[in-house]
């Protein structure tokens, strides 16, 4: 890893660390509003999601939304043997019942011992450190969400980012040969699209 991208990350990590949470409460009602007018969230059945636990943008009242639209709901649980995230289909009561493990990393999964392969969903909403107006993503560093997407077919499922502003970078990231692209990205401020 680059000395900036290292500062970066470094950078980008303690930022999100620091937004109040009136601010994360914002965020994250801003990018529901703008979730429910894109086509792929309507048209999807099967959503991937996470539990936020490191400042990402929230994810509470986003899943709740997907609930009320009678969607399914997905959530990663790391498979040890492969470090490749698997996707569990999680109720409403699980959910607002808190019944989750809790991951050495320090998030929650759900407690399952089997998941659906990451091609099963329609639409994959995604945490992120960074992201550049090209698509290029930088995640937490363990490379989890790259290793599972580069087994899946090209355009399933679709890749929607889910950002705080500060977190689309305006210069160009390093993309390598290994790094999934996104397909959109949502800020509280914009809807993006990308070509993959």
């Amino acid at each position: 890893m680059s000395i900036e991208l290292a500062q970066l990350r470094k950078q980008l990590r303690k930022q999100r660390r620091q937004v109040s949470v009136y601010q994360q409460q914002q965020s994250e009602q801003q990018i529901l509003q703008r979730l429910r007018s894109v086509p792929k969230f309507k048209q999807a059945k099967h959503v991937g999601i996470y539990l936020h636990a490191f400042g990402e943008i929230q994810t509470h009242k986003i899943i709740e939304y997907c609930f009320h639209q009678k969607k399914s709901v997905y959530l990663p649980m790391i498979c040890n043997m492969n470090q490749r995230l698997v996707w569990v289909k999680i109720s409403r009561n699980q959910f607002q019942n808190k019944r989750f493990s809790h991951h050495p990393f320090g998030m929650q999964e759900p407690m399952a011992t089997r998941g659906q392969h990451v091609s099963h969903l329609d639409l994959l909403l995604m945490p992120l450190l960074a992201c550049d107006l090209y698509g290029t993503r930088i995640g937490m560093g363990g490379g989890f969400y790259d290793k599972t997407l580069a087994s899946t077919p090209y355009h399933r499922p679709f890749r929607l980012g889910l950002a705080h502003h500060f977190q689309l970078v305006p210069q160009r990231l390093i993309r390598e040969k290994w790094d999934q692209p996104l397909d959109g990205l949502l800020t509280p401020q914009q809807h993006l699209r990308f070509k993959r």
